[in-house]
């Protein structure tokens, strides 16, 4: 147990205890297969490392890898696919067991949630985390790290830094002093890390020393609000205030819904009258209550917490997390959204140039997502990566991207700025020719049988000069794997028509990688 070095506290202080469990994906995939923990486990999603086991660390397996990669470096690695929903029916005994020790649990998202300090029940803020963490490993939870502070942002981040089955309690007023050292990653925006590494700042302590001022000049209102948390300023607390009933929303069913999709179907217009009516406001809804009833007279009621905050799609989501992880077991009949914690917009939104999407664009990509499915409808983001189509990346709309790599690394061989606008989803044959109309090749040391003249991109592109061109940038991967791989190489060229292209040449044959539009 760690504590940060004490101050006075006040007697209406309302502190918040985080409670994280590492690696939960693999937790619950190991509990429904009904594996033992000590095995070599990667949970995998769209291709890459979500969540791995200690075992599998141990080999050098990393959240973000390829699974294949992860393969070749645990060779008896189990991989299983990810299951959101399977992770969140999982959790559900778990905040059963910590409502049996406080109520007002709030569901961060399955591993980790947030609760008031019961500290004058129990004794003292120590006593009690000792006691919880003592129950949840009498439960069968072996995992589990407590963390206590002011606000969700440093409790979160004191979890994380305990050790297991252990706690970190950091003082009133002390949670500036304890997030100075924490690196800068632990923000997830991931493009304001990769801004704030090349400018040099690579902890907290670094962040919170420039103006804030300065920082909402230059980053916004998103810049802004992770300046607060790395300067312990934010106000999120583990529950809000009591909001007036007009803000709620009720849903009745008759007669009553037994099946999961019919409810989620019939609550969403109850969902939209939800966030529209915040919005009319000026607000947003950053934690829910969803209250669930039956014909017979069962209730059941989660509340819910955003990283940043809910529209209609993410309290479906929820909706339906919470029917398969606590099934009722008569016929629905009604469905009840309480706010529990509400904020001003003009905190949370993005500012006068800001991305943020319109409102009607939000609900249609919203109905769309509900129609084709969760992972139908991608937002697109930039990470690290050597090829340009490594370098993108999908995540679910209305989802934090996770498990990005990080752009700021060196990624040796990466092609240099700007990066290409369009990258073509398989590369498509191409033809460049020397001054004497003879084809450009590559030889084995890397250079070229003569300089380019005159290039067809693609089939349905006629054969145009060339202004200018640049290259060649060889690509020699994985030379140990297959020693007769052709060298690659690529080329960056400009037709006359002002348009630039990104080939790619191995042997005698070219190819169309990517356009700059």
């Amino acid at each position: 147990m760690r504590t940060q070095a004490a101050s006075p506290k006040t007697p209406d202080e309302r502190r918040v205890m985080v409670v994280w469990f590492p690696d939960w994906p693999v937790i619950a995939a190991l509990e429904a297969e009904n594996l033992p923990s000590h095995l070599p486990v990667a949970v995998v999603a769209k291709g890459e490392v979500f969540a791995c086991s200690v075992a599998a660390r141990t080999d050098g397996v990393r959240r973000g890898m390829r699974k294949r990669d992860a393969a070749a470096r645990c060779p008896e690695l189990l991989v299983i696919d990810h299951n959101p929903d399977l992770d969140a029916r999982a959790f559900e005994s778990v905040l059963t067991t910590i409502e049996e020790f406080s109520p007002g649990v709030e569901a961060i998202r399955p591993g980790i949630c947030a609760l008031t300090v019961p500290s004058r029940y129990y004794g003292g803020e120590t006593e009690a985390a000792a006691l919880l963490a003592e129950k949840l490993v009498s439960a069968g939870v072996w995992d589990v790290r407590i963390g206590i502070a002011d606000e969700l942002f440093t409790a979160e981040q004191a979890a994380r830094a305990a050790a297991v089955q252990d706690h970190v309690v950091i003082e009133p007023g002390q949670g500036t002093a304890f997030l100075a050292g924490l690196p800068i990653g632990v923000l997830a925006d991931d493009d304001l890390v990769g801004v704030l590494l090349r400018m040099g700042i690579t902890t907290l302590g670094d962040f919170a020393r420039l103006s804030a001022r300065d920082v909402l000049t230059r980053f916004g209102l998103s810049g802004a609000n992770a300046h607060r948390l790395a300067s312990g300023r934010s106000v999120r607390k583990a529950s809000g205030r009591l909001v007036p009933p007009e803000r709620e929303q009720q849903v009745d069913f008759a007669p009553g819904l037994e099946t999961i999709e019919p409810i989620a179907f019939s609550s969403r217009q109850a969902a939209d009258r939800f966030v529209a009516g915040l919005a009319r406001h000026g607000q947003v809804c950053t934690a829910i209550s969803i209250e669930i009833s039956t014909e017979n007279g069962w209730i059941r009621s989660r509340r819910w917490a955003h990283p940043r905050w809910f529209d209609s799609a993410d309290i479906i989501d929820r909706l339906r997390w919470q029917l398969q992880a606590d099934p009722p077991p008569d016929p629905v009949s009604s469905v009840r959204l309480v706010p529990v914690d509400i904020e001003s917009i003009g905190d949370q939104g993005d500012g006068l140039w800001g991305s943020a999407p319109d409102e009607k664009i939000q609900r249609g990509i919203a109905r769309v997502q509900g129609m084709i499915g969760f992972d139908g409808v991608l937002t697109a983001q930039v990470q690290g990566g050597r090829e340009p189509a490594d370098r993108q990346a999908g995540t679910p709309w209305g989802e934090q991207p996770t498990g990005l790599r990080p752009t700021g690394l060196p990624w040796p061989g990466s092609l240099p700025p700007p990066a290409p606008t369009r990258v073509f989803c398989q590369p498509l044959p191409a033809i460049v020719l020397d001054h004497e109309g003879q084809p450009i090749k590559i030889t084995d040391r890397g250079a070229i049988t003569g300089e380019p003249a005159r290039f067809r991109p693609t089939t349905d592109h006629r054969f145009t000069p060339v202004e200018a061109w640049v290259g060649p940038w060889p690509i020699d991967e994985r030379w140990w794997e297959d020693p007769d791989t052709q060298l690659r190489a690529r080329f960056q060229l400009v037709a006359s028509d002002g348009s630039a292209w990104l080939l790619m040449v191995s042997g005698g044959d070219w190819f169309t990688e990517a356009r700059y539009d």
